[in-house]
Protein backbone atom coordinates (compact mmCIF):
# COMPACT_ATOMS: atom_id res chain seq x y z
CA UNK A 1 0.00 0.00 0.00
CA UNK A 2 0.88 3.67 -0.14
CA UNK A 3 -0.32 7.18 -0.25
CA UNK A 4 -3.75 6.67 1.42
CA UNK A 5 -3.81 5.48 4.92
CA UNK A 6 -6.00 2.41 5.41
CA UNK A 7 -8.68 2.51 8.24
CA UNK A 8 -6.89 -0.23 10.03
CA UNK A 9 -3.55 0.46 10.92
CA UNK A 10 -1.07 -2.16 9.78
CA UNK A 11 -0.11 -4.74 12.69
CA UNK A 12 3.60 -3.18 13.97
CA UNK A 13 6.42 -4.11 12.09
CA UNK A 14 8.62 -6.51 14.43
CA UNK A 15 11.97 -4.11 14.58
CA UNK A 16 14.49 -5.13 12.15
CA UNK A 17 16.91 -2.25 12.39
CA UNK A 18 19.62 -1.12 14.40
CA UNK A 19 19.02 2.62 15.03
CA UNK A 20 20.46 3.60 11.99
CA UNK A 21 19.25 7.00 10.02
CA UNK A 22 17.30 6.70 6.84
CA UNK A 23 16.41 10.31 4.92
CA UNK A 24 12.60 10.18 3.69
CA UNK A 25 11.91 12.25 0.95
CA UNK A 26 8.96 12.91 -0.82
CA UNK A 27 7.14 15.64 -1.39
CA UNK A 28 3.85 13.87 -0.64
CA UNK A 29 2.91 14.11 3.34
CA UNK A 30 0.93 10.90 3.23
CA UNK A 31 3.42 9.05 1.88
CA UNK A 32 6.41 10.12 3.83
CA UNK A 33 4.39 9.87 6.89
CA UNK A 34 3.54 6.48 6.19
CA UNK A 35 6.92 5.57 5.52
CA UNK A 36 8.44 7.31 8.48
CA UNK A 37 6.02 5.73 11.04
CA UNK A 38 6.55 2.34 9.49
CA UNK A 39 10.16 2.83 9.68
CA UNK A 40 10.39 4.08 13.19
CA UNK A 41 8.40 0.64 14.45
CA UNK A 42 11.04 -1.67 12.40
CA UNK A 43 13.97 -0.08 14.58
CA UNK A 44 15.19 3.32 12.28
CA UNK A 45 15.62 6.30 13.22
CA UNK A 46 13.87 8.70 10.17
CA UNK A 47 13.99 12.37 9.10
CA UNK A 48 11.85 13.17 5.98
CA UNK A 49 12.31 16.27 3.41
CA UNK A 50 10.17 17.66 1.02
CA UNK A 51 12.52 18.91 -1.57
CA UNK A 52 15.66 17.86 -3.36
CA UNK A 53 17.39 20.71 -2.06
CA UNK A 54 16.47 19.90 1.73
CA UNK A 55 17.55 16.72 1.44
CA UNK A 56 21.09 17.61 -0.22
CA UNK A 57 20.75 20.21 3.23
CA UNK A 58 20.23 17.26 5.71
CA UNK A 59 22.43 14.64 4.18
CA UNK A 60 25.37 17.08 4.62
CA UNK A 61 24.48 17.83 8.17
CA UNK A 62 23.28 14.61 9.27
CA UNK A 63 24.41 11.56 7.25
CA UNK A 64 22.25 9.41 6.68
CA UNK A 65 22.83 5.53 6.64
CA UNK A 66 20.44 5.51 3.81
CA UNK A 67 18.14 8.21 1.65
CA UNK A 68 14.44 7.01 0.03
CA UNK A 69 14.24 9.11 -2.82
CA UNK A 70 11.21 9.52 -5.14
CA UNK A 71 12.19 10.62 -8.01
CA UNK A 72 9.41 13.76 -8.60
CA UNK A 73 10.01 16.21 -6.36
CA UNK A 74 8.97 19.97 -6.88
CA UNK A 75 12.83 21.30 -6.98
CA UNK A 76 14.86 19.33 -7.99
CA UNK A 77 14.29 16.01 -9.34
CA UNK A 78 15.96 12.32 -7.85
CA UNK A 79 18.43 12.02 -10.14
CA UNK A 80 19.73 15.09 -10.20
CA UNK A 81 19.68 15.29 -6.15
CA UNK A 82 21.20 11.53 -6.50
CA UNK A 83 23.99 13.03 -8.82
CA UNK A 84 24.82 15.58 -6.51
CA UNK A 85 25.02 13.26 -3.45
CA UNK A 86 27.48 11.03 -5.16
CA UNK A 87 29.62 13.89 -6.47
CA UNK A 88 29.44 15.18 -3.23
CA UNK A 89 30.82 12.15 -1.19
CA UNK A 90 32.96 9.30 -2.17
CA UNK A 91 31.48 7.72 1.10
CA UNK A 92 27.59 8.74 0.28
CA UNK A 93 24.58 7.25 1.61
CA UNK A 94 22.36 4.13 -0.90
CA UNK A 95 19.74 5.40 -2.55
CA UNK A 96 16.75 3.71 -2.64
CA UNK A 97 14.24 5.10 -5.15
CA UNK A 98 10.72 5.89 -5.45
CA UNK A 99 9.03 6.27 -8.70
CA UNK A 100 5.79 5.65 -10.64
CA UNK A 101 5.41 2.55 -13.00
CA UNK A 102 5.62 4.54 -16.45
CA UNK A 103 9.04 6.23 -15.09
CA UNK A 104 10.71 2.63 -15.20
CA UNK A 105 12.33 3.42 -17.96
CA UNK A 106 14.23 6.62 -16.97
CA UNK A 107 15.20 4.68 -14.07
CA UNK A 108 18.26 3.46 -16.12
CA UNK A 109 19.70 6.82 -16.04
CA UNK A 110 18.69 6.67 -11.77
CA UNK A 111 20.78 3.49 -11.28
CA UNK A 112 23.65 4.07 -13.54
CA UNK A 113 24.57 7.40 -11.47
CA UNK A 114 24.71 5.80 -8.18
CA UNK A 115 21.18 4.81 -7.62
CA UNK A 116 21.04 1.76 -5.74
CA UNK A 117 17.34 -0.32 -5.96
CA UNK A 118 13.58 1.08 -6.55
CA UNK A 119 10.21 0.44 -5.45
CA UNK A 120 7.65 1.78 -7.57
CA UNK A 121 4.50 3.01 -6.44
CA UNK A 122 1.82 1.70 -5.51
CA UNK A 123 4.45 0.02 -3.08
CA UNK A 124 4.07 -2.75 -0.30
CA UNK A 125 5.33 -1.96 2.93
CA UNK A 126 7.24 -5.51 3.17
CA UNK A 127 9.02 -4.61 -0.41
CA UNK A 128 10.63 -1.11 1.21
CA UNK A 129 11.52 -2.98 4.33
CA UNK A 130 13.09 -5.71 2.72
CA UNK A 131 15.39 -3.34 0.06
CA UNK A 132 16.19 -1.17 3.01
CA UNK A 133 17.37 -4.25 4.81
CA UNK A 134 19.21 -5.31 1.85
CA UNK A 135 21.04 -2.36 1.07
CA UNK A 136 22.02 -1.30 4.54
CA UNK A 137 23.81 -5.15 4.82
CA UNK A 138 25.34 -3.98 2.17
CA UNK A 139 26.44 -0.68 2.97
CA UNK A 140 27.73 -2.55 6.30
CA UNK A 141 29.90 -4.78 4.09
CA UNK A 142 31.49 -2.48 2.02
CA UNK A 143 32.38 -0.37 5.99
CA UNK A 144 34.25 -3.33 7.45
CA UNK A 145 36.66 -3.64 4.69
CA UNK A 146 40.28 -2.69 4.99
CA UNK A 147 40.72 1.36 4.11
CA UNK A 148 42.62 2.16 1.27
CA UNK A 149 45.97 2.48 2.03
CA UNK A 150 49.76 2.18 -0.28
CA UNK A 151 53.01 2.18 1.72
CA UNK A 152 51.91 4.89 4.64
CA UNK A 153 49.60 6.22 3.36
CA UNK A 154 46.13 5.61 5.00
CA UNK A 155 42.77 6.95 4.08
CA UNK A 156 40.24 6.28 6.82
CA UNK A 157 36.55 6.43 5.03
CA UNK A 158 34.75 6.35 8.17
CA UNK A 159 36.05 9.72 9.53
CA UNK A 160 37.17 10.59 6.20
CA UNK A 161 40.71 11.62 7.17
CA UNK A 162 44.62 10.92 5.30
CA UNK A 163 47.31 10.12 6.77
CA UNK A 164 51.22 9.61 5.37
CA UNK A 165 53.45 8.38 8.09
CA UNK A 166 52.73 10.12 11.15
CA UNK A 167 51.57 12.94 9.48
CA UNK A 168 47.99 13.86 9.07
CA UNK A 169 47.11 15.78 5.94
CA UNK A 170 44.52 18.49 5.53
CA UNK A 171 42.38 17.81 2.48
CA UNK A 172 39.08 18.97 0.96
CA UNK A 173 36.61 16.92 -0.11
CA UNK A 174 37.51 16.59 -3.72
CA UNK A 175 41.16 15.95 -2.83
CA UNK A 176 39.64 13.07 -0.58
CA UNK A 177 38.09 11.49 -3.15
CA UNK A 178 41.01 12.05 -5.77
CA UNK A 179 43.34 10.55 -3.17
CA UNK A 180 40.89 7.85 -2.64
CA UNK A 181 40.36 7.17 -6.88
CA UNK A 182 44.32 6.77 -7.13
CA UNK A 183 44.76 4.54 -4.44
CA UNK A 184 42.38 2.02 -4.89
CA UNK A 185 43.78 2.42 -8.62
CA UNK A 186 47.29 2.14 -7.27
CA UNK A 187 49.85 1.59 -10.47
CA UNK A 188 47.29 2.19 -12.84
CA UNK A 189 47.76 5.47 -15.23
CA UNK A 190 43.88 7.48 -15.02
CA UNK A 191 43.86 9.80 -17.65
CA UNK A 192 41.76 13.40 -17.40
CA UNK A 193 39.18 12.22 -18.76
CA UNK A 194 38.55 9.33 -15.79
CA UNK A 195 39.43 11.52 -13.35
CA UNK A 196 36.92 14.01 -14.17
CA UNK A 197 34.06 11.66 -15.08
CA UNK A 198 35.08 10.13 -11.33
CA UNK A 199 35.41 13.53 -9.61
CA UNK A 200 32.25 15.41 -11.16
CA UNK A 201 29.93 12.98 -13.53
CA UNK A 202 28.08 14.43 -16.30
CA UNK A 203 29.50 17.63 -15.64
CA UNK A 204 33.05 16.68 -16.06
CA UNK A 205 33.78 18.74 -18.99
CA UNK A 206 32.71 22.19 -17.53
CA UNK A 207 35.47 22.16 -15.21
CA UNK A 208 38.41 21.56 -17.64
CA UNK A 209 41.77 19.58 -17.92
CA UNK A 210 43.42 22.96 -16.14
CA UNK A 211 41.19 22.61 -12.90
CA UNK A 212 42.23 19.00 -12.84
CA UNK A 213 45.95 19.67 -13.16
CA UNK A 214 45.26 22.46 -9.96
CA UNK A 215 43.76 19.70 -7.63
CA UNK A 216 46.29 17.31 -8.14
CA UNK A 217 49.17 19.88 -7.79
CA UNK A 218 47.63 20.69 -4.66
CA UNK A 219 46.93 17.27 -3.38
CA UNK A 220 50.79 16.11 -4.77
CA UNK A 221 52.31 19.30 -2.39
CA UNK A 222 50.04 17.17 0.54
CA UNK A 223 50.87 14.19 0.03
CA UNK A 224 54.76 14.25 -1.09
CA UNK A 225 55.84 17.31 0.57
CA UNK A 226 57.18 15.50 3.17
CA UNK A 227 58.27 12.27 1.86
CA UNK A 228 59.30 10.26 -1.44
CA UNK A 229 56.86 11.21 -4.15
CA UNK A 230 54.19 8.96 -4.63
CA UNK A 231 52.10 10.84 -7.37
CA UNK A 232 53.59 10.94 -11.05
CA UNK A 233 52.85 12.00 -13.96
CA UNK A 234 52.59 10.15 -17.49
CA UNK A 235 52.80 13.29 -20.03
CA UNK A 236 50.15 12.92 -22.06
CA UNK A 237 48.09 9.92 -20.65
CA UNK A 238 47.47 11.03 -17.01
CA UNK A 239 48.39 9.97 -13.54
CA UNK A 240 49.30 7.43 -11.24
CA UNK A 241 49.95 6.74 -7.89
CA UNK A 242 52.93 4.32 -6.34
CA UNK A 243 56.78 3.69 -5.69
CA UNK A 244 59.19 4.38 -8.62
CA UNK A 245 61.23 1.47 -8.77
CA UNK A 246 65.45 1.88 -9.59
CA UNK A 247 66.87 -0.63 -12.19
Amino acid sequence: MYGSVSEKPEKPVPARGDGQRILVVDDESRIAELLSTTLELAGYRVGTAATGSEALARVGAERPDLVILDVMLPDLDGFTVCRRLVAADEDHPPVLFLTARDSLDSLVTGLGIGGNDYVTKPFRIAEVLARVQALLRTRNRRRKEPSPHYADLVLDDTTRQARRGRRALELTPAEFRLLRYLLVNAGQVLSKEQIGEHLWLADHRRYGDNAIEKLISRLRHKVDGAGPALIHTRRGFGYWLGQLTTV
